[in-house]
């Protein structure tokens, strides 16, 4: 007989470095699951991704057995990695903070394809490069899709 999932429980957590303290400790103890089970488990599935911010989502059952699953990290902390920049634009629309290629938003757009609410490549391209554009990063060179 299948499970009865309880509540979803959504965080942004650093690959490999999972802790009892806030904000994991609080959102998982108040729904009554095993804190030190989940940090052990998440720990041991993201080794590989140690120190990158990975969103995950925590299937919690009646019983306060629970599941998760690790997506893909942020397109925002990936454009961050590659600009080198610790921080996006107050200001954006005026303030430029750094620059990334074409290129470098179809790696991205790649990776993230699972998680994107985007059926072509082109079109999830187009999310990271707005993206990108929102944190104050200029995308350089000529779109793929643009016309000579």
């Amino acid at each position: 007989m299948a499970k009865v999932v309880e509540v979803y429980i959504k965080l942004q957590v650093k690959g490999g470095q999972a802790n009892p303290a806030p904000p994991i400790g609080p959102a998982l103890g108040s729904k009554g699951v095993n804190i030190m089970e989940f940090c052990k488990r998440f720990n041991a599935a993201t080794q590989e991704s140690m120190g990158k911010v990975l969103p995950v989502v925590i299937s919690v059952y009646k019983d306060k057995s629970f599941d998760f699953e690790i997506k893909t990290s942020p397109a925002a902390v990936q454009l961050m990695d590659l600009a080198k920049i610790k921080k996006g634009s107050a200001v954006p629309n005026r303030d430029k903070v750094g620059k990334v290629t074409w290129d470098q938003v179809k790696d991205i757009a790649q990776d993230k394809m699972a998680d994107l609410n985007a059926f072509t490549l082109e079109s999830a391209m187009k999310m990271v490069a707005g993206t990108a554009r929102s944190m104050g990063l200029v995308v350089t060179g000529k779109a793929p899709w643009a016309e000579n």
